[in-house]
């Protein structure tokens, strides 16, 4: 992507790395902490999104990473439903749940726009 040498730069990348680190910290919590499948679920679709971010642009073309970054979005969807079962079995607050699911929402949007950018380019 032009202007853009690292994945690190990439400001989906960054947004799922944050959300990544609150991910982790949620689930230490204790009766999530405990939850040991659940757990270890939601925090590998969370480090998917990014990992696969970083993947997808490292790869020699413009179609492979639009490839990834569609699996890097579907995960967000991934965390937002293990969210739901945390919600529901009181893991977490309604408004823990608020607070990533919004932030799962906004790593979706800004993936969803690189997508388009991406699919555009490589056309």
């Amino acid at each position: 992507m032009a202007g853009i040498g690292r994945f690190e730069d990439i400001v989906a990348w960054q947004k799922a790395r944050v959300h990544t680190r609150e991910v982790y910290r949620v689930t230490d919590a204790t009766g999530f902490a405990r939850d040991f499948g659940l757990k270890d679920q939601i925090r590998r679709a969370s480090v998917s999104v990014m990992a696969n971010i970083a993947e997808g642009f490292e790869r020699a073309g413009r179609a492979e990473f639009h490839q990834f970054l569609v699996v890097a979005k579907a995960s967000c969807a991934e965390v937002r439903s293990h969210l739901y079962v945390a919600l529901d079995v009181g893991y977490i607050t309604e408004d823990v749940f608020c607070e990533l699911s919004n932030m799962t929402e906004e790593v979706g949007r800004i993936i969803g726009g690189l997508r388009r950018t991406v699919d555009k380019s490589k056309n």
